[in-house]
């Protein structure tokens, strides 16, 4: 029986290797240094409590694009031979105005093909659509790219973390100010769906709704759209018109194979960092 499947025993997990951006990075959870922490983190403990002694790598780096990510990241997971891996990729593409989602999914493919081709787990998400303000524009964007997601994971046996269609996966009480990155409750959340994915458990925690909350009067939308453009919009347009990234001169955070709960790693921090808007 596959891994995903109801029932499913969970093969031997040594090694789990997560490529991506700042999602998988963790921005906007950070640990009691101030140092990332995020959902892949939190993945790879609950995987640990199934598979004692597993090791775990994060290749991810912010601002990165899905081409980037098959460049750069590829093949030092492959070298680094998980039996388990994560690919998170697509929104910081999607982002931008013109986005060639076909070329997207041309990468993410050969990400999920060459993985699968070692006999590795590998696992993907779709992404929930923006309900609020100006971010609604990327919505059929996402929603294009999702479909594709789809359709590559089927063809490639790829485990498929489905949050399109959650309605709880777009609340905004689970993700920070930015309407970009998760915030810690939202990075808990994520870290449950992909467990619960791969052990093919029902997804009834991670999919609770939180209590309803009021939808806030005009006024205090309208002023906090205009706060969100101010703080992180227009550095983000700022640093675009510039060719510069939020992952410019950094390094993966954990480029090595660690033993989950072993101890504290180079975190590949660099000069500058900002818990602000990084684009992804």
């Amino acid at each position: 029986m596959k891994p995903g499947a109801p029932g499913a025993r969970l093969p031997t997990l040594r090694r789990y290797v997560a490529l991506g951006d700042s999602q998988t990075e963790g921005l906007h959870d950070y640990d009691a240094e101030g140092a990332p922490r995020g959902w892949a983190d939190r993945f790879a403990e609950r995987v640990a409590e199934r598979a004692p002694g597993l090791c775990y790598a994060n290749l991810a780096v912010r601002g990165k694009r899905t081409a980037e990510i098959r460049a750069a990241q590829l093949e030092p997971a492959l070298a680094l031979e998980p039996d388990l891996a994560t690919v998170m990729s697509g929104v910081n593409d999607v982002i931008r105005p013109g986005a060639d989602v076909d070329a997207v999914a041309g990468d993410l493919e050969a990400m999920y093909q060459s993985l699968a081709a070692t006999g590795c787990v590998v696992m993907a998400c779709t992404y929930p659509l923006p309900t609020v303000g100006l971010t609604r524009r990327i919505g059929p964007r996402l929603r294009a790219l999702n479909a594709l997601i789809r359709d590559l994971a089927a063809r490639h046996g790829v485990l498929l973390v489905e949050l399109e269609s959650v309605p709880m996966a777009a609340d905004l009480r689970l993700w920070s100010p930015d309407r970009v990155h998760l915030n810690p409750q939202g990075h808990t959340r994520l870290a449950m769906a992909f467990a619960a994915t791969l052990a093919g458990e029902a997804p009834d925690a991670w999919q609770t709704p939180l209590p309803p909350a009021p939808p806030p009067g005009a006024i205090r939308a309208a002023a906090g759209e205009g706060a969100w453009v101010l703080r992180y919009l227009v550095p983000k347009l700022w640093r675009s018109l510039r060719g510069r990234s939020s992952g410019d001169g950094r390094t993966a955070k954990r480029p090595e194979l660690v033993r989950v709960g072993g101890g504290r790693r180079d975190r590949g921090r660099a000069r500058g960092e900002s818990h602000e808007f990084a684009g992804g």
